[in-house]
């Protein structure tokens, strides 16, 4: 393949909304709530329930649910995802990192 048809390739910082361009803060959370998101979406597919079922034990209505399958993580606040992971029995622990230290360009 000639050099000028290779695609470029940017290494991930691990965090696809702070490489997408949201402010460090604000990538950060949308991280945290669309892994909650990801993580409900598994628990209600291991368990093969229904939507009616799945939306009664979440409490929430089945426009929401399906919002919530869907991945739209700007729906949802961080508390809401926990406690629907409470509701499914799920407990959520938070670990702490430090981020690593970033070289100062002169």
């Amino acid at each position: 393949m000639p050099p000028q048809d290779r695609a470029k390739v940017t290494r991930s910082s691990g965090n696809v909304f702070l490489d997408l361009g949201f402010p460090p803060e604000e990538a950060e959370h949308l991280f945290i709530r669309s892994d909650l998101m990801v993580q409900l979406q598994k628990v209600i597919a291991s368990r093969g329930l229904k939507d009616a079922e799945a939306a009664k034990i979440l409490r929430v209505n089945r426009s929401r649910l399906r919002d919530l399958l869907r991945g739209r993580v700007d729906l949802f606040t961080t508390d809401a995802l926990i406690d629907m992971l409470a509701r499914l029995g799920v407990h959520v622990r938070l670990v702490l990192k430090a981020a690593p230290r970033r070289l100062k360009v002169a």
